[in-house]
């Protein structure tokens, strides 16, 4: 096996996965200080990477403690996927090639798991960046349908330079509600065939989950994401409790900061199983409208008020809510972090078609009294009256069945005008004859009167300036003369 220059680096096992807005540098200081032995940065745009230095500055940071690393750029350019690393071969271990990320912006801007289609690419990216940078290249890709397809893309990227192969076990379209299972079996294959280091990644929530796919797939290291959000503490095999390893966190920011959004989304995970109560939303609300350190560590403390004489058995926890994890009685309780569990596809499928099936009953068209099927048109409108709300009488709104005193108009009168109008008639009137009508807030008279005051008021500024001008102008001309006669006279004097 081609591995010198991971042996050089320790030859991790315990690998934090690039996520977008989440494996920041506090995070993985976190991670590495329970366990972690090799972490990606973020996931780097590598055209606005090299065009923009304050994308730079605040997407990509390091430092002495941060290493083995390794930074993962996107791109669908070799040019600049080369220019891109060039920045930062000098603080980091390795450059990985995003070819795994299967999201709707990824195929927008074509890159991550939708460039695995063109091969030729693929390869001139890889032998253009192995080639150009000074550490090593690694890809992060996602598995084929085919077993046999997956060992020949791995192959393929492996012979242009490719020195690190991270296997996700899941499709292009194995994401969302739809993720499932991923399959090791690919993984294992790939292993079996390729002769650079391996990781593989997906079903990954606890560390014995990552002894199973060491032992099963005989890989190199074992790359965990989710499991890694949820439980920071998860290469260390221990659930850590929510508020301490929530509270270390925060720490590690004040001294990296990182947006408020990064924050949010990291705590939303760690205590993710705490706020399925119904009981915290109180907390909850805190934590999403939460703008600095403070506001985030008041959150932790909170919750550790509530939940501490629970751990510490001096009180009894029962589940009041009937909160279930995937169908069963909690396994621990819910101040420990533990994985997230997903419902199956299936399940999804059959949760989205009884929604679908249950709607297209309520659009079915009703009997009306007479036995006849009311019209879907004639449904609409019984469904929008349904939802008015109920008026008062006419009388109690304070309405009449008077009419305009203005003969000529059929229209109600105002029920507070002071002219016994409707609010057209009566908006006439008062435009006529320069009046107020407070019944229907028309002030035509107060308005007039303001501008005639703001007018006499800009006349009066305007006066008083002009004659300060021509008071000045005046002073000028007088020193001016006076300049002009002792001039006259020293002239006549001298002459």
């Amino acid at each position: 096996m081609n591995s010198e220059w991971y042996d050089l680096i320790g030859r991790p096992k315990y690998v934090v996965a690039p996520m977008v807005d989440a494996s920041e540098l506090a995070w993985r200081l976190l991670s590495r200080k329970h366990g972690a032995t090799l972490c990606y940065t973020p996931m780097l745009h590598s055209t606005v990477f090299t065009k923009d230095p304050k994308y730079r500055k605040e997407n990509f940071t390091t430092c002495s403690e941060d290493r083995p690393l390794i930074v993962q750029f996107c791109g669908n350019n070799p040019e600049t996927m080369v220019a891109a690393a060039k920045y930062v071969e000098k603080d980091c271990d390795a450059i990985d090639i995003n070819l795994g990320c299967p999201q709707s912006i990824a195929k927008r801007g074509r890159y991550g798991s939708f460039l695995q289609d063109d091969w030729e690419l693929l390869r001139k990216m890889v032998t253009a960046m192995s080639e150009s940078v000074s550490v090593p290249i690694s890809c992060k890709v996602r598995i084929f349908e085919s077993v046999e397809k997956s060992i020949q893309y791995a192959l393929m990227l492996q012979n242009a330079g490719c020195k690190l192969l991270t296997v996700h076990g899941r499709t292009r379209e194995q994401k969302g509600p739809l993720t499932g299972i991923a399959r090791w079996q690919h993984i294992k294959a790939i292993r079996e065939a390729a002769c650079i280091p391996v990781f593989a990644n997906g079903n990954i929530q606890c560390l014995e989950d990552v002894h199973r796919c060491l032992e099963y797939t005989k890989v190199d290291g074992v790359m965990s994401a989710e499991g890694n959000l949820t439980n920071p503490a998860i290469f260390e095999g221990i659930n850590a409790i929510t508020w301490e390893v929530a509270l270390e966190y925060l720490d590690f920011v004040q001294k990296y900061s990182c947006p408020s959004s990064y924050i949010r989304g990291h705590l939303f995970k760690i205590f993710h199983k705490i706020f399925t109560f119904e009981s915290n939303n109180c907390e909850r609300q805190l934590l999403a409208t939460a703008q600095c350190l403070d506001d985030f560590r008041q959150v932790c403390l909170k919750i550790k008020l509530t939940y501490l004489p629970y751990h510490q058995g001096q009180l009894t926890f029962e589940n009041t809510e009937g909160i279930t994890r995937n169908g069963c009685n909690l396994i621990l309780p819910p101040w420990l972090c533990q994985p997230y569990v997903r419902i199956s596809p299936e399940e999804h499928t059959q949760k989205m078609e009884n929604l679908s099936r249950n709607q297209n009953d309520a659009k079915r068209s009703p009997e009306g009294l007479d036995g006849n099927v009311i019209s879907r048109k004639k449904m609409k409108k019984i469904r929008r009256i349904l939802r008015r709300p109920v008026k008062p009488d006419a009388e109690q709104a304070g309405r009449t069945s008077e009419i305009c005193v203005n003969n000529t108009c059929p229209n109600p009168l105002g029920g507070k005008c002071e002219y016994r109008l409707c609010k057209k008639c009566c908006k006439n009137k008062c435009f006529e004859e320069d009046l107020d009508c407070k019944g229907h807030r028309i002030l035509v008279h107060s308005r007039r009167e303001m501008a005639k005051k703001f007018a006499h008021q800009n006349e009066e500024a305007v006066t008083t300036r002009m004659v300060k001008n021509c008071t000045k102008k005046n002073e000028r001309k007088v020193e001016n003369d006076m300049q002009n006669a002792v001039t006259a006279v020293l002239k006549y004097r001298m002459g």
